[in-house]
């Protein structure tokens, strides 16, 4: 998922960029509140989870907002509580498809549907305002995974639509919800390891430079 990429950050911030990180963090937080409530009216956990991860996602652009012109301390923290979260929301993410599964209810396809392909179009065009600020090849890259994944994600929230569609269960809506649900569970992990490690970094670093 693309909560675990942090937003990219060119080397001297423009205002350019400054506007495109807002712009993303505004449609970032629409879809998130559009999908959070699409999947309560309509049933549909893999909603839900790809609601978290515009959440994440918003999380992420407003702490490289905040923490543009800090030090590696700061964005350590930030990652820090950023991992936590992401960890909580995809355990709440299983524990509600379980439930699911145990209630037997059935989502309702056709806004599944059509809101993962509001979520797509979302994602496409925060994806195509970011990548002009792209400044060298390995933030060009994070980008690009980061919308790839995104996408990939509002895709199968598409697909599961289809396969509830089809054989009148909630079974495709559980499965994606809980491949969205472990990325989430498995990228918290890996952010707070390594923003654990950049904390430890900046604090020796610091105590170095005394």
């Amino acid at each position: 998922m693309s909560s675990c990429c942090s937003a990219p950050e060119p080397k001297t911030p423009s205002p350019g960029f400054r506007r495109a990180l807002w712009f993303a963090l505004w449609v970032n937080l629409t879809m998130f509140v559009v999908e959070g409530i699409a999947s309560f009216q309509s049933g549909s956990v893999s909603l839900m989870a790809d609601a978290i991860d515009f959440f994440g996602d918003s999380a992420n652009y407003l702490l490289s907002l905040s923490v543009l012109s800090m030090g590696m301390l700061w964005r350590g923290r930030a990652a820090m509580v950023k991992g936590v979260t992401m960890t909580v929301f995809g355990l709440a993410v299983l524990a509600r498809a379980i439930w699911v599964a145990q209630s037997g209810i059935t989502p309702e396809a056709v806004t599944m549907g059509a809101v993962g392909f509001l979520a797509l179009a979302a994602n496409v065009s925060v994806a195509w305002i970011l990548f002009r600020y792209r400044s060298g090849d390995s933030d060009m890259r994070s980008v690009w995974l980061c919308s790839r994944n995104d996408a990939i994600g509002n895709v199968a929230v598409m697909v599961a639509a289809l396969g509830v569609f089809g054989t009148g269960t909630a079974w495709p809506d559980l499965a994606v919800a809980a491949v969205i649900g472990s990325l989430a569970v498995t990228s918290g992990i890996s952010v707070m390891r390594h923003a654990r490690s950049d904390i430890s970094d900046a604090r020796l670093s610091h105590g170095h430079s005394h």
